[in-house]
């Protein structure tokens, strides 16, 4: 297949990889839960069950690989308090909150364009995945 590109297009670079800042937000927002978890967790701190009920579709697995990976990021932090039964706690560090800009255009975003397309194209969060159009 052949690329097909404007003089303005080449001009702009606009076929070059993404600006490493890009790159890197990308990398950590990647996952398809993890905007998710960030939602749940701007909200207020949780433990691993409440967010996966909070979250429906998330399997047990899925939730835990996903966590780690905001925690490597250090997006997020797990508390574990010495207590029987353990109790663990995940929350937004510091780090972590500075996302609320990014979280709040995307949600005037989405506002914005649930707005502009017609109902019948809406995303519901309450239909099944493969049901979602």
């Amino acid at each position: 297949m052949e690329k097909v590109t404007t003089p303005e297009c080449a001009q702009a670079e606009c076929l070059r990889e993404p600006p490493p800042e890009i790159a890197a937000t990308l990398a950590v927002l990647d996952g398809k839960w993890k905007m998710l978890i960030l939602w749940q967790l701007f909200r207020r701190t949780c433990r691993f069950n409440e967010m996966r009920r909070a979250i429906p579709g998330v399997s047990q697995h899925m939730l835990t690989v996903q966590l780690r990976e905001l925690e490597g990021e250090g997006i997020i932090s797990r508390t574990v308090f010495p207590e029987v039964p353990p109790r663990v706690e995940y929350a937004l560090t510091e780090h972590g909150r500075s996302l609320g800009q990014v979280m709040h255009a995307l949600y005037a975003w989405g506002e914005t364009h649930l707005a502009r397309i017609a109902p019948e194209r809406r995303v519901t969060t309450d239909a099944p995945r493969e049901e979602r159009v």
